[in-house]
């Protein structure tokens, strides 16, 4: 009953997903609202309006008192080509199919603020990744014994929250705030597996089940392949609800110049869940699909933890800068998946190496405001390389690693605004010879633009 109602309040405030955010920061996005967007990505001691909910929630301290409500759309175009090294041959991430972008990202917002409290309820995409190889690529053809398989390769995660916050001026210098959010964590996955990945799997004890058995014994085997996926705009074939949170503050040093620190805890969504297809492919007999229920185990948002300051020289010129450090060790050393057979309940069990670094995160920004209707912002954003070598995926990419971000803002009057900004994801290529995420020697170019345009009226 409870999911139900989270669910009903989620789609309230987001009346269609068409898809999910391509993150630059791994999997999250590099900024949230256009105000941070604009401005590399800061926000720790920013006023960078509803997004305070999800970097520091002590920043809904920093608004004006009234009422906000605030409607926005993110828009991500990305471009993405895996090369087989070895041949020369290509696959580009693009019209393929429903996990395709571009990406659209709804979010919705409602901050009440007045006196020493302010209160803050909405909906955001924190972030996610989405690759559509196709089925007629390298990516889909066996390297035991050369079969075209005409199986899709492509990925689409979606990170939600939907965040319940508050802040309070404990007086002139110090605010505190937190969250409480309710996080929707849902992922489609097509990838094949050559046996000659299988085979390393297998050497590395990442690969068990009574259903093994069954598969090694298929004569011909070249490749296994997973299939889970939601086909419609907004979900995955394996998902779940959990819960995560934040705390935060902001600390007025002089009149002009703010600190900012806030965690934002690991989530605790567990385990993904859905219906599945593990397909054998046979150079004798085809593919031969079984149908079952598979489980993405632990698949967790790591623990964040963000420090920032902000200055105004004057009426017109202000700088914020943050550090983060993002803690994916502890949440993306394996993707560890269960598939159970229907009817027979025989089992697999996949563990595929990621062994992601923590990061460190860095934001830069700078507002000008015009006049009282204009006011321009730009940033630069960099986040340093999460995946090793040897591990990265091709239907799991997420490597751009520096940004370039500007924005403007328009305000009709004092209590509506239109604001505006872009990041650009520079190129970063990435690769991988080794088994057993990938059979042939990869290589991965990735660079996207992330857009974002919201309205805020205060009433």
């Amino acid at each position: 009953m409870k999911g139900n109602c989270i669910r009903a309040a989620a789609a309230a405030c987001l009346a269609v997903w068409a898809a999910h955010a391509q993150a630059t920061d791994v999997f999250n996005l590099e900024g949230f609202g256009p105000v941070s967007r604009a401005m590399g990505g800061t926000g720790a001691a920013y006023d960078i309006g509803p997004g305070a909910m999800m970097m520091n929630p002590a920043t809904l301290g920093l608004m004006s008192e009234g009422r906000y409500l605030g409607m926005g759309l993110d828009v991500v175009t990305t471009n993405i080509k895996a090369t087989n090294t070895a041949t020369g041959e290509t696959a580009v991430s693009g019209n393929h199919g429903g996990n395709n972008g571009p990406y659209f990202a709804p979010e919705a917002s409602f901050v009440y603020r007045r006196g020493p409290y302010a209160f803050g309820v909405g909906a955001f995409a924190e972030g996610g990744l989405g690759t559509q190889y196709g089925a007629s690529s390298f990516l889909s053809r066996t390297v035991t014994n050369g079969i075209d398989t005409g199986l899709d390769n492509f990925s689409r995660l979606l990170v939600l929250r939907v965040p319940f916050a508050m802040a309070y001026k404990v007086n002139d210098k110090l605010t505190v705030g937190g969250s409480i959010d309710a996080v929707w964590t849902s992922l489609n996955l097509g990838m094949l597996l050559d046996a000659s990945q299988i085979g390393a799997l297998a050497a590395q004890n990442r690969v068990s089940g009574t259903l093994l058995p069954t598969l090694v014994s298929v004569p011909g085997l070249s490749g296994g392949y997973i299939d889970f996926a939601h086909k419609g705009i907004v979900g995955g074939g394996a998902s779940a609800w959990g819960i995560g949170g934040k705390l935060g503050l902001t600390y007025r040093i002089t009149p002009d110049t703010t600190l900012g620190l806030a965690y934002n805890f690991k989530t605790h969504v567990g385990d993904l869940t859905g219906h599945a297809t593990l397909t054998a492919v046979s150079s004798v007999a085809g593919n031969i699909p079984i149908g079952g229920d598979i489980t993405i185990h632990q698949f967790e948002m790591p623990a964040q933890f963000t420090a920032g300051i902000s200055h105004r020289f004057n009426d017109q010129w202000s700088v914020s800068a943050d550090y983060q450090r993002v803690f994916l060790a502890s949440v993306m050393k394996d993707i560890n998946v269960t598939f159970v057979q229907s009817g027979t309940g025989a089992n697999l069990n996949l563990s595929l190496p990621q062994n992601y670094r923590d990061i460190n995160v860095f934001g830069l920004g700078a507002q000008y405001r015009y006049n009282e209707k204009w006011t321009f912002r730009a940033g630069f954003h960099y986040a340093q390389e999460a995946v090793p070598n040897g591990v990265m995926l091709a239907v799991v990419p997420s490597i751009p690693t520096t940004s370039v971000t500007g924005g403007v803002s328009y305000a009709f009057g004092k209590d509506d605004v239109l604001d505006f900004g872009l990041s650009v994801g520079m190129q970063k290529t990435l690769t991988n010879s080794s088994a057993p995420n990938t059979a042939v020697p990869l290589k991965v170019t990735h660079s996207q633009l992330n857009a974002v345009i919201a309205y805020q009226k205060r009433f």
